[in-house]
């Protein structure tokens, strides 16, 4: 009875090789074992050497074969053969592992995938077919069975990266002892049914992202507070550095129509300066020889923003251009500043400077 007892692991690969192994040191500790097997029928059999052993630290402790039948016959002897230590009988159909599926396809419509793959040759009733998926957000795959050989699963997030394998797997008791599934096929990462190399590359374009408009944020904020210290600058500029007054703008005829020639200025707005003080009504400029004094009082009458003088030499001579340049022109006897220039009177000449 303990030669039943004995522990083995039957693999039937696909129906095309058989894969027997055995706990060599636990099992026959210290002693090297042989294998034989036979797939006839009756008392006639003929009994077949391992072609392939399996070795644990350079014991026998398996042995593969090919499939060559439904029924299976195993002998395990001592290293020369002359005393049996364990023998079995078993249905090899029974033990198949199948292979891997092949041609997977994924067909996305909205928020539902189906998988499918190429129907086995044989064998088709026995199988279903393993669909397990997860995003970046789970922990654990999901998984999902059907008939082989498709799939379909709803409620995908397209905004999401999912992993995605499938496996082949015999139906037990019906077709297995033993719940033997395929390898899983090649793990695929698909987005919103677009192919991806990784669930990491998702990762890496939202951390792209992210980055670029962090940049642009960055920029946005520098411009702004640099604007705000230039206004800052420019106030504080015009206060410590007031502008000064450009005369080609306060008297535009006399520098666009004169080309800067004060006295053909002077000669050719004489007329409107008349004009323009009788308009606005303002006194005139009384200039007599004998007294300085009565010439400032009446030149005092006008606009306070007006200052009137008199110059001696010109009063002398009844000159009433020197005397209207007068009555704009600051206090000075000799050297008036007007708009910006300065004018010296010398006899009947007066000088722009």
């Amino acid at each position: 009875g303990w030669k039943d007892a004995i522990s083995t692991t039957i693999i039937n690969f696909n129906n095309e090789k058989m894969q027997i192994t055995w706990a060599a040191r636990e099992l026959f500790p210290s002693k090297n074992v042989s294998f034989s097997y036979t797939f006839a029928e009756g008392k006639n059999k003929v009994w077949k050497p391992c072609p392939t052993y399996l070795l644990d630290q350079d014991y026998n402790s398996g042995c593969l074969f090919k499939t060559e039948g439904p029924t299976l016959a195993i002998s395990i002897r001592n290293s020369n053969g002359s005393e049996e230590l364990f023998s079995k009988t078993l249905k090899s159909d029974f033990y198949i592992k199948p292979n891997r599926p092949e041609n997977v396809t994924f067909f996305w419509k909205a928020d539902t995938v189906t998988v499918s793959c190429n129907k086995p040759e044989r064998a088709v009733k026995c199988l279903t077919l393993e669909l397990q998926y997860k995003s970046k957000f789970d922990k654990d795959w999901q998984s999902r069975t059907s008939k082989c050989c498709s799939v379909g699963e709803q409620g995908f997030d397209p905004r999401k990266c999912y992993s995605f394998r499938v496996r082949l797997k015999r139906l037990v008791p019906y077709c297995n002892v033993v719940n033997y599934s395929s390898d899983w096929a090649a793990e695929t990462f698909w987005m919103n049914g677009t192919l991806l190399d990784s669930c990491d590359d998702d990762i890496k374009s939202h951390s792209k992202t992210v980055t670029v408009l962090s940049c642009l944020l960055a920029v946005l904020l520098v411009m702004l507070i640099l604007l705000i210290l230039l206004c800052k600058w420019q106030r504080l500029r015009k206060s410590v550095m007031p502008a000064i007054p450009d005369p080609k703008y306060v008297f535009a005829d006399l520098f666009n129509d004169h080309n800067g020639n004060f006295q053909e200025w002077i000669d050719k707005t004489d007329h409107a300066m008349v004009q323009t003080k009788l308009e606005y009504e303002e006194p005139e400029c009384i200039i007599e020889a004998e007294s300085q004094q009565e010439d400032e009082k009446n030149c005092d009458k006008q606009e306070p923003q007006e200052k009137i003088f008199s110059f001696s030499r010109a009063a002398e001579n009844n000159d009433p251009k020197a005397a209207q340049i007068a009555c704009l022109m600051p206090t000075s006897n000799t050297i008036a500043s007007f708009a910006g220039f300065q004018i010296l009177m010398n006899d009947d000449m007066y000088v722009m400077l």
